[in-house]
């Protein structure tokens, strides 16, 4: 996807997430983050959106604060919705009037710190909007190429970033192979490979395509989407699962993401 439209997709979430906490309220329990209540959300992405938009801008925020800082900070509740959207729009135009070429930090790196900046916020705000509307009802649809561009993340950006290194030990054993395939009709497939360590609760290798596999997660790309990022059950997700079905299980109990 280009960078433009991961903005516009921020844009979008960003903007259904706020109309889903007004209509929910900020006592509103959100099932898949306990125990967090809407206005958690709603200071952690309110914070998240700001400390992105400062290393585009070249003026990083100060300090290293905890979750729980973050969870007590930010403005009163009859404020807090307000004060979301004041810095989700700050980074929509900080990331419009941004470089292309920009270099910074970046926690997934990129093309460029605009690109890799636009996607992760685009992917942040999108998996936070379904928590939001999981407190409110039917959860939005994302677009195929979309959903299938948060997987390509999560695995190549995460979860390639630093693979596990292989145990000479475990060589001679067949290796644990998950293979994820979104399949969307009217849409192109896309499938990826992940080799899982000893444990099957980590990435020791990531791969895109098609492959042979012990276990196949397979279903429409906005559902596989949700499941990876543990925001719905596979059932719910439409998703069909082949082979052995505890690799794919223990991957998604451990799995762990790391900022930096």
């Amino acid at each position: 996807m280009e960078t433009a439209q991961h903005i516009a997709a921020l844009l979008r979430d960003g903007n259904l997430l706020a109309a889903a906490a007004e209509q929910a309220g900020l006592d509103a329990p959100v099932p898949s983050c306990p125990p967090w209540l809407m206005r958690d959300l709603i200071r952690h992405l309110g914070y998240v959106h700001r400390w992105a938009a400062s290393y585009v801008r070249g003026q990083p925020l100060p300090g290293d604060p905890s979750e729980d800082e973050v969870l007590r900070g930010g403005p009163p509740d009859a404020e807090l919705i307000g004060w979301f959207r004041a810095g989700h729009a700050a980074l929509v135009s900080t990331l419009r009037a941004a470089d292309p070429a920009l270099q910074c930090w970046a926690p997934v790196p990129g093309p460029s710190g605009r690109a890799a900046w636009a996607r992760r916020q685009a992917h942040e705000t999108a998996i936070h909007r379904v928590d939001a509307e999981l407190a409110v009802g039917p959860v939005t649809p994302f677009p195929p190429d979309f959903a299938a561009d948060g997987i390509d993340e999560l695995i190549m950006g995460f979860f390639g970033r630093d693979p596990e290194a292989p145990d000479p030990g475990q060589r001679a054993a067949p290796p644990m192979v998950l293979q994820v395939l979104a399949a969307d009709e009217g849409a192109a497939a896309a499938a990826w490979l992940v080799e899982l360590s000893a444990d099957g609760r980590r990435a020791a290798r990531v791969k895109r395509g098609p492959g042979l596999s012990a276990c196949t997660l397979a279903g429409p790309a906005s559902g596989l989407y949700q499941l990876l990022w543990n925001r719905c059950d596979r059932g719910d997700a439409g998703v069909t699962v082949s082979g052995d079905a505890r690799l794919a299980q223990s991957w998604r109990d451990g799995m762990r993401i790391r900022w930096a």
